[in-house]
């Protein structure tokens, strides 16, 4: 096996992607073949975490239009990668402000050109359209996208409506009132060294060169079709408030807090009202538009897939 040179990028605000990350690259770590390179985003203004509410709502415009916050530069070095592992949260449908705007840096444009990139997730539910933003970025980087593996919350939607924003508002994620602990199922991060072991293999057979998927058939992504129609209406919905917010100011200005707090009255009362509504009006079209509905699953599940045929080969 030839010697490898593995990048592992991540900005993790809770802990749970870096429990995450460290479980995907496992295997890696443990082949004398395979150096693996960490590095850490750091905000030079950190992010808080619990989030107050204020501070939580007021990041979305920059977080949805993309804005960059200042980062610590990384250091220089000689290092050609031969694979790089990406791993973000998602903010409002979007990466994180700390991913984003390291995907702007200029570290970033002269590492990421032409290099494979495997791109990790730790979210709630909903990661579609902030994937397919991420997927503008690395095409601007002249990086290859090979593979997406994606990690929901263990709870069912209503569950993770409640648990998610407690966790991020308070820090605590242990069961309540007889709901689903928040965050991911530890069972599932474990599992995903299923993903580090082939990754081995690829690498052993010099696979990343091809710039194809490495990670197919072991259920790395499945997109839940009831969820599409409610991203694309969120990010509607954030694109046009978040751009009338930045008009008022710039994020923590007090210009910005009567407009901020109104969205949030109205995103509380879209979400008992409207939503409802949507879903039952999304699941009669998804019956009627059910091969177009599948065409549109398949392609966001792109490049890696939902497939589960080399499962066993891994586990």
């Amino acid at each position: 096996m030839n010697y490898k040179k593995v990048l592992v990028i991540s900005y993790s605000q809770t802990g749970q992607l870096t429990n995450l990350t460290n479980n995907f690259i496992k295997p890696l770590q443990d082949n004398n073949n395979i150096e693996l390179f960490y590095k850490n985003i750091e905000p030079k203004k950190p992010f808080p975490f619990p989030w107050t509410l204020m501070t939580f709502m007021d990041s979305f415009p920059e977080s949805v239009y993309l804005d960059p916050c200042e980062i610590n530069e990384f250091e220089e070095d000689d290092n050609e990668y031969d694979l790089i592992i990406l791993s973000y949260q998602v903010w409002f449908l979007s990466p994180s402000i700390p991913i984003s705007s390291f995907l702007k840096s200029s570290w970033a444009k002269e590492k990421f050109k032409n290099k494979p990139v495997i791109t990790l997730i730790g979210c709630r539910n909903m990661w579609i359209m902030a994937q397919e933003k991420m997927k503008k970025m690395l095409l601007e980087l002249d990086a290859k996208l090979i593979d997406n593996v994606v990690l929901i919350d263990k709870g069912n939607s209503l569950e993770t409506f409640i648990t998610t924003p407690r966790w991020m508002l308070t820090g605590k994620k242990n069961s309540i009132f007889g709901l689903s602990s928040a965050g991911i199922d530890e069972i599932e991060i474990k599992k995903t060294q299923r993903f580090g072991k082939a990754l081995v293999d690829a690498l052993k057979n010099d696979k990343e060169k091809e710039n194809k998927s490495l990670l197919y058939g072991l259920k790395a992504v499945e997109v839940n079709t009831k969820l599409i129609k409610s991203e694309k209406i969120g990010t509607k919905s954030f694109t046009i408030w978040g751009g009338l917010i930045r008009k008022i100011g710039k994020p923590g200005d007090i210009k910005r807090k009567p407009i901020v707090m109104l969205y949030l009255i109205f995103l509380l009362l879209m979400i008992i009202t409207v939503v409802p509504i949507n879903m039952i009006i999304q699941s009669i079209l998804r019956k009627i538009n059910k091969n177009a509905i599948i065409k549109q699953k398949e392609s966001y599940e792109l490049p890696s897939g939902s497939g589960e045929e080399r499962i066993k080969e891994y586990e």
